[in-house]
Formats: structure tokens, C-alpha cells, sequence
């Protein structure tokens, strides 16, 4: 009897916070939010606003670029430099600005995420570390220089360049910076792996170089959240600071209580965080979609706003069915414990097109068309759309689940590979790599210009082209027909450089763990399965 007691109440705690965590108090809070970020940003409108993927997105309409720190590399006893998610776009884009502003939030009744306490900390840490190291090399370098040098004038240039290198080299901040109330504990313990996560920078193949070069100043974190307190007649310009700014906003209030807020016409929860783990609540919504159509949404009030973002999901989706874009039917599953269609939670699972009048109603989405080149090797990665609105390339590879139409294309020069989710079939990248080098070698050796796209052009796509630079590339990115893939045994740290020179052309790039494991089980000649093809021939 006391277990069901416990059960109850457990059952009914569920039913409250499914309750309260309703799409309408959702977007609603994200809403608000977003007011607060839009102040931040409009205090430096100069630095570039991104948006930490993917909670950050949901919180202004607009961001200059996004990135990519994940919250796990900063987990107490967890703590990481990830190769894999460089980030070098938004240390460039730092260096070029001044600065920049990154965008996240968390709902753990929290001030900041662990992305912005440690790993983005971190991040500038052992960039700074890198850069010190590069310059002393480049001091050491001059030093040789000068040795050889035997005119006297040249000789006191070239002392005058190493005492400026040596002094810019001493004033360049590189200790680790972290918000106070991160423990002296935790902080010695990441201080003693600093060292090792440098060099794992420097042996990543990261262009330090022009990082050095493009920054005047070193990175440093500053933390903003909803309590900090800020004169607005005292903001400092981003320029009167010694170092390049990287502002991190944490955008939601930090109150572990739900507070309930009313306007004039409306009541609702507020919830911090509201943007995290948008598969639990979004019902199909993106950001872009949210962001195109708020007010009509906003205003809708929380009993119409499930029916409201119902339609515009479903009419979105036909808009892109009738354009050759991904267009994913949206199930939705009534709540568990909810199954009265009175309450206003529960929408009906799919909606019927019969009911929908597909007008220009509200504001669509496109898919982002962009198709990143990877440096000189005739090899572009992108998106679906990307590769329906490119017509000059000479080849293309669809490793989405979906036909694509190239008219403009013949059989010998498109090949489609419906790879999926390493979720759904833990070998299905695998399976196919094979087929993808040989089309891939096919091509290039000819001068062939290939494009690869899957659905978002971020992992599937991203770990094709992976496969591809390792087994037909040397460690310079030029193409040498497989010659020095069968001279070299493929370690995880080669591989990993190789994703390395890819991300820095393709920013992004985000490939998943699962797909990463196939792509080196292919590449070291594993075999998952009885029916695997073997890896690439070199002949």
C-alpha cells in the first residue's frame, strides 16, 4: 500500500511538471529571454552574436554565426579539451571583431551552464597557452635569423624584433580564467591538465599560426547573466580592455522556483532554460520557424498555441515538400497521463492535410543553402537544399535517406547512399563508406569538382568527407590517390587531425560519436558485420 502511495504521488509530481512545462510556457519564456539577451547584445553591437548550439538558437531571432561547446566537457571530474569541436571559427571571428558574444542557457537552477563555467573557459585557456608557445618558437627562430644576419643595421632590427616578440610574448595573458564560484579544488585539478590539452592542440594540425596572427589580444571569458548588475552609463568599450572579450550570456533567470507571470490578456510559468532539449517540447517547431511567425504565436494565448504551432509545423512542411527539401512527417504522442482531449497539452497526433489551407499565412523556413569547400581539394559538404540550388559541381553524393533530382547531372556522376542515424543502424555509415571512397577516387582522379550532402550537412555528410580526405589525401589535404592511406597505419589521433582540417573549412560540422567510431572502423580495416565491405582499395 505504501508503495502505491509512493507511486501516486510520484505519478502526480509528473503530471504537474508536464503541466507546467507546456509549449505556450515554453515559448513564452524563451520570449521573454530573448529581451534580455537583445539588451546585452545592443550594449556591444559591434561583437558578433552566436548562439552555443542548440539551446542558445532559440534565443534571439537573429546570430552572426553559432558554435559549438558542449556543457559535458566542463562536468566536474569530466573535464575535457575536445579536438573534435575546435571552435577556431569563433576565435577567428574574435580576432577580427574584437570580440564576441555567445549565447546559452541552462535549466538546472543554474546562473550559467557548464559550458560557459569551464568548457568555454578552458577553451581560451589552452588557445592562449597554444599561441604563447607559437611565439616563443618564433622568437627562438628570429634568434637564429639574427645569427646569420652580418649587417649591422639589419643585425639591430633584428634585435629590436625579438625584443618585441619576447615582450608581446610576457604580456600575453594565458593563465586560466574561471567565474568565482567555481571551487580552488576543481580549479587545480583542470590547471594540471592544461598542459596536456596544449599539446594536444599543437599536434591536432590547428593552424595556431594564423590564430597567432589574427589575434591582438588574448581571449579572456566574461560571465552575464539576468542578476548582473550593470551601469549603463559605465559600459566600457570592447577596445579599452587588454584582452578580446568573449561574453558569455546566460540567458534565462536562475530562480529554481517557477514563477508565474500575467500580462493583460494571459498567465503562464515561467521556465529557465526553456530552449534545452527542444525534442521534449517543441513539437517539430525550429527556432527560425518560431522567430518568423512570434507574434501570431505569442499571442495565440496557452490555449491555442499547440493547435497554432500545429499548423504552421504541418504548413511548413508541405511549403518544403513542394520545394524537394527534407520534409519530415510530425507525429505527435499524446501525454501519457493526459489522455482527455479537453486538455489544452494534448493536440491530436497527425494532422490531416485536408484540414490545412496552405497560404502564405505565416513566415517559412528555408533550409541554410551553404556549401562550405574543403580548401583546395575539390571536395564541398552542405546541406539538401545546398545541393538543389548548386549546379557548379561536376559530381554529387546524397547520403540522405531521400532521392534527389540532378538534371543537370548523369548517372556516372551521382550516386545516393541512404546512410541513417547511428542511433537507428549502428553500421549503416559503415556499409556504404566503401561505395563513397571508390565514387570519390573515381572522380578526382579525374580533376572532378564533388559535392556531398546529407540533411543538415553537419554529421552524416561531414563523416563521408572524413573517410574521404583519409583515404585519398595526405596529411597536406592534397589528393594522391590513396598512396599514402596504404603506407600509414590510421590511428584515432590521425583521423582526428584529418577532422581537424575538414572543421576549419566546414564550421558547421558537427558529427556525432557513433558515426565518428564507424568512420576509424572503416579507415583501420574493421569489420562490424559479415556483410561490411572491406576498406578502400588503393589501386
Amino acid at each position: 500500500m505504501e508503495d502505491e502511495n509512493k507511486l501516486s504521488i510520484y505519478r502526480a509530481a509528473r503530471t504537474i511538471k508536464r503541466r507546467e512545462n507546456t509549449l505556450y510556457n515554453a515559448l513564452r519564456s524563451i520570449h521573454d529571454d530573448s529581451v534580455f539577451v537583445g539588451e546585452i547584445s545592443q550594449l556591444w553591437p559591434e561583437l558578433p552574436l552566436l548562439a552555443n548550439l542548440r539551446c542558445g538558437l532559440w534565443y534571439s531571432p537573429k546570430f552572426h554565426s553559432t558554435c559549438y561547446f558542449k556543457s559535458t566537457d566542463g562536468h566536474t571530474n569530466n573535464w575535457s579539451f575536445n579536438t573534435s569541436r575546435l571552435n577556431l571559427h569563433v576565435a577567428h571571428l574574435a580576432g577580427q571583431k574584437g570580440g564576441c558574444i555567445i549565447v546559452d542557457s541552462t535549466r538546472k537552477g543554474k546562473r550559467f551552464p557548464d559550458s560557459m563555467s569551464k568548457t568555454i573557459p578552458i577553451w581560451t585557456c589552452v588557445f592562449n597557452r597554444a599561441i604563447v608557445n607559437h611565439r616563443s618558437r618564433m622568437q627562438d627562430h628570429d634568434k637564429l635569423t639574427e645569427g646569420v644576419n652580418s649587417d649591422n643595421h639589419e643585425s639591430e632590427t633584428s634585435d629590436q624584433h625579438v625584443e618585441n616578440t619576447k615582450q608581446a610574448s610576457h604580456e600575453w595573458d594565458a593563465s586560466l580564467h574561471l567565474p568565482l564560484w567555481v571551487s580552488k579544488t576543481e580549479r587545480a585539478s583542470i590547471e594540471e591538465r592544461l598542459e596536456g590539452w596544449t599539446k594536444e592542440l599543437e599536434a591536432s594540425g590547428a593552424d595556431i599560426a594564423s590564430l597567432a596572427s589574427c589575434l591582438q589580444k588574448p581571449l579572456r571569458p566574461l560571465w552575464i547573466s539576468q542578476k548582473t548588475v550593470i551601469w549603463l552609463n559605465e559600459v566600457p568599450d570592447h577596445d579599452s580592455w587588454d584582452f578580446t572579450p568573449i561574453i558569455l550570456v546566460s540567458a534565462s533567470s536562475s530562480t529554481g522556483v517557477i514563477q508565474h507571470r500575467t500580462t493583460s490578456e494571459f498567465s503562464w510559468n515561467y521556465i529557465p532554460g526553456a530552449g534545452d532539449d527542444e525534442e521534449s517540447w517543441a513539437r517539430g517547431l525550429s527556432p527560425d520557424l518560431f522567430w518568423n511567425n512570434v507574434y501570431d504565436i505569442i499571442n495565440s494565448g496557452p490555449d491555442m498555441c499547440n493547435q497554432k504551432v500545429a499548423n504552421m509545423v504541418e504548413k511548413d512542411r508541405v511549403y518544403r515538400a513542394q520545394r524537394g527539401q527534407n520534409a519530415p512527417q510530425v507525429t505527435l504522442k499524446p501525454p501519457k497521463s493526459l489522455n482527455s482531449t479537453s486538455d489544452p497539452s494534448y493536440v491530436e497526433p497527425v494532422l490531416s492535410l485536408d484540414n490545412l489551407d496552405i497560404k502564405n499565412d505565416i513566415q517559412f523556413c528555408d533550409d541554410d543553402s551553404t556549401v562550405f569547400w574543403l580548401g583546395t581539394t575539390n571536395i564541398a559538404v552542405g546541406t539538401a537544399l545546398a545541393a538543389a540550388n548548386t549546379t557548379c559541381v561536376d559530381c554529387v553524393m546524397n547520403c540522405g535517406r531521400d532521392s534527389f533530382s540532378a538534371c543537370y547531372l548523369n548517372n556516372e556522376a551521382y550516386l545516393h547512399l541512404p546512410i541513417v542515424n547511428s542511433k537507428l543502424d549502428r553500421f549503416s555509415l559503415r556499409n556504404n563508406l566503401a561505395s563513397a571512397v571508390n565514387f570519390a577516387k573515381l572522380n578526382l582522379r579525374k580533376g572532378k569538382t564533388l559535392l556531398v550532402f546529407c540533411q543538415n550537412g553537419e554529421d552524416i555528410s561531414v563523416c563521408v568527407c572524413l573517410a574521404i580526405l583519409t583515404a585519398l589525401f595526405d596529411d597536406g589535404g592534397t589528393f594522391d590517390d590513396g598512396k599514402s592511406f596504404s603506407e600509414t597505419h590510421i590511428t584515432k589521433w590521425e583521423m582526428r587531425r584529418r577532422l581537424v582540417f575538414l572543421c576549419k573549412f566546414a564550421i558547421k560540422a558537427r558529427p556525432s560519436r557513433g558515426n565518428l567510431k564507424q568512420v576509424y572502423s572503416f579507415l583501420s580495416g574493421g569489420r562490424p558485420s559479415s556483410h561490411t565491405p572491406s576498406a578502400p582499395s588503393t589501386m
